[in-house]
């Protein structure tokens, strides 16, 4: 019976009714009053890797069916996403529940993915046939972005990453001379890319400036080098960082490298980008924690103590705008065509079992 049902859902539902009957159906079955259409679907509490499904039955109906098959796949997109999971089967077989039933499954779901799905009720008959319905009409729906659980995954796996912390005294941003020439002497939030996590919360939704606050072990002071461009804009950290700035993760990803990145949200207390953050992402001690510090000084006239992790490359977005003038713009002594160290869109490695946790990538 299992070999007989898996050969039927080979046969998606726009090939019809009567292909799927047929193999469900033995010489000399008698058939049943014919099942109703499924109809209204409904999808509703739908999260990175889960949601609930519902439909109008008849009463008849509610009370014969033994099954539900449930067709669900990707929709087509011209940019598809190439990191996500291999598609798996998604002709799915339950026990008929009480609707809404959910359908969990991080294998074949992945966060910010739309899909289409169609169902259809059936009966298991004596001699282990099944006398199916229609297929309902197809519904699309999308994916929901990582929720507070799996950002606090990402953040405790990230945290077994950091090393040791190491001071610093600049954010910096490096970028090609035009940017600096035509940016108005103002650097303007842009909205971030796609980058990193698929199901990260603020993956186009969120707009800021990133910065940069590594530095070298040997010096103490930031990279000669960037992938970004020759010029470098350069702000003391406390110009940003203090104890009225909210700190969040956001991120934690590699691009099929050893290093990996830590996306971390900067936003002045009570502006848009801390609105936003809240509820959605961790927030993070600025005294006590594995990526970036702030510690206060202990007597007065002492500069505050800034610190970063040694062993992952940090991604600071800052969610306001940045005058130049509150800064310097001076050439990088290094080079500045390691374009292979760019994150600009790069999609995260699924197959790290460092950076990844359990749910849609």
């Amino acid at each position: 019976c299992r070999t007989l049902i898996k050969a039927a859902l080979q046969f998606p539902h726009k090939h019809g009714q009567t292909q799927f009957q047929s193999l469900l159906m033995t010489d000399g079955a008698a058939m049943e009053t014919p099942l109703c259409t499924p109809h209204d679907i409904q999808i509703c509490e739908v999260t990175c890797d889960s949601f609930r499904i519902g439909w109008d039955m008849t009463p008849e109906d509610t009370a014969r069916a033994t099954h539900f098959f449930i067709d669900l796949s990707r929709k087509e997109s011209r940019d598809p996403n190439r990191f996500k999971h291999r598609d798996v089967p998604t002709k799915l077989v339950a026990k008929a529940v009480p609707l809404p039933m959910a359908v969990r499954g991080h294998w074949f779901l992945s966060p910010r993915t739309e899909y289409c799905v169609a169902v259809q009720t059936a009966i298991r008959q004596a001699d282990g046939d099944y006398q199916v319905s229609e297929w309902s009409q197809v519904v699309e729906f999308c994916t929901g972005d990582y929720a507070m659980e799996h950002l606090q995954q990402l953040l405790d796996k990230a945290s077994g990453s950091t090393g040791r912390l190491l001071k610093f005294s600049v954010f910096y941003r490096n970028q090609h001379p035009d940017y600096f020439e035509n940016c108005g002497g103002l650097m303007r939030p842009s909205l971030k890319d796609n980058s990193g996590s698929h199901g990260s919360p603020i993956n186009g939704k969120l707009s800021g400036v990133f910065l940069s606050c590594n530095t070298e072990f040997d010096t103490g002071l930031p990279p000669k080098d960037s992938p970004y461009g020759s010029l470098r804009f350069q702000v003391p950290a406390g110009s940003l960082l203090d104890a009225n700035t909210s700190l969040y993760f956001a991120d934690f990803y590699c691009m099929y490298t050893a290093y990996h990145y830590v996306v971390l949200v900067l936003a002045p207390g009570g502006s848009d980008g801390d609105n936003f953050c809240r509820g959605r992402l961790p927030k993070l001690d600025l005294s006590s924690n594995p990526f970036l510090t702030c510690i206060a000084p202990e007597a007065p006239g002492e500069e505050p103590l800034f610190c970063h992790a040694s062993d992952v490359i940090l991604e600071v977005l800052y969610t306001e705008p940045l005058h130049l003038e509150t800064g310097t713009v001076e050439q990088i002594s290094g080079h500045h065509q390691l374009m292979s160290l760019t994150t600009a869109n790069a999609k995260k490695d699924p197959s790290c079992k460092v950076c990844n946790i359990s749910v849609g990538r």
